[in-house]
């Protein structure tokens, strides 16, 4: 004979549905916040791989300089680039249209940017031009370009190229 007593159902209990979800909330509450710092992590990983290019592209640059023989400023370098990059007196590039022997305007600064990056590069203007649309807006102080980064506005990201020295630098705070 068979029993006749009712099988008894199987489920969560309130206390246990109350236990996971607390569970799903402390890992939420300790994942979330790195999901969000993904962004700053873009910023400073862009920032830094265009530094790391333009360090390269001046490097390559006074390399072809010194490999031709040059030992002053020189108009339109050939076998770097397109040719039109000038190199002031030490071999770093300073403009792109034979107006200066050094870098002073920056205007100056945005043809060292795309003249050693050349094609593919963040677009980037003048500070002074201000376009909204720009990557970067260069600004100028003696011989040392800065260029700012414009895509993070919480955190200023900068590159510099000190022209008397081919140094490449800037400020590019980790997240």
């Amino acid at each position: 004979m068979k029993n006749c007593q009712p099988r008894r159902q199987r489920g969560f209990t309130i206390v246990e549905l109350i236990v996971v979800i607390v569970l799903i909330g402390i890992l939420s509450a300790v994942a979330l916040p790195r999901f969000i710092s993904l962004t700053s992590d873009a910023h400073y990983a862009a920032v830094s791989g265009v530094r790391g290019a333009m360090a390269s592209g001046v490097a390559l640059f006074r390399a072809q300089w010194t490999a031709k023989g040059y030992t002053a400023a020189q108009t339109n370098v050939p076998g770097f680039g397109d040719g039109t990059v000038d190199a002031n007196a030490t071999g770093y590039p300073v403009s792109t249209t034979a107006d200066a022997a050094a870098l002073s305007t920056e205007a100056h600064c945005v043809q060292v940017w795309n003249g050693v990056l050349q094609t593919g590069a963040p677009t980037v203007d003048t500070a002074t031009a201000a376009n909204a649309n720009a990557d970067y807006w260069a600004s100028v102080a003696g011989t040392q370009c800065t260029y700012a980064y414009q895509a993070d506005t919480g955190v200023a990201r900068t590159i510099t190229y000190e022209s008397a020295t081919g140094a490449v630098g800037g400020n590019n705070p980790q997240p």
